[in-house]
């Protein structure tokens, strides 16, 4: 199983980006999804999650300005960031719990996307 995650790159102080993170491999059941970020001398943290069932849960510092979402015919989760500050400069990583048979459940990472932040 693996995690590939696109769509970071440049943009300018309230501008968007949308990223996209696509799970392949041996896949019977995409369980919790969730986007990490990681600024430079900062803890990795939590950015986002979404469930099976589509609930979803922000950290403080982007509520209101991003949105995480899914399609489960493509195995991907997304995330939607608006009105983006110099502060969410970090590379985002999605991370995801898989079940790759019935029986077994693993946590998985993708290889991180940098986004920068800056005019």
């Amino acid at each position: 199983v693996q995690l590939q995650a696109s769509g970071g790159g440049l943009v300018q102080p309230g501008g968007s980006l949308r990223l996209s993170c696509a799970a392949s491999g041996s896949i019977f059941r995409l369980n919790t999804m969730r986007w990490y970020r990681q600024a430079p001398g900062k803890e990795r943290e939590l950015v986002a999650r979404i469930t099976s069932s589509g609930s979803t849960r922000y950290a403080d510092s982007v509520q209101g300005r991003f949105t995480i979402s899914r399609d489960n015919a493509k195995n991907t989760v997304y995330l939607q960031m608006n009105s983006l500050k110099p502060e969410d400069t970090a590379v985002y990583y999605c991370n995801a719990d898989i079940s790759p048979t019935w029986s077994t459940s693993d946590n998985y990472w993708g290889q991180g996307t940098q986004v920068t932040v800056s005019s």
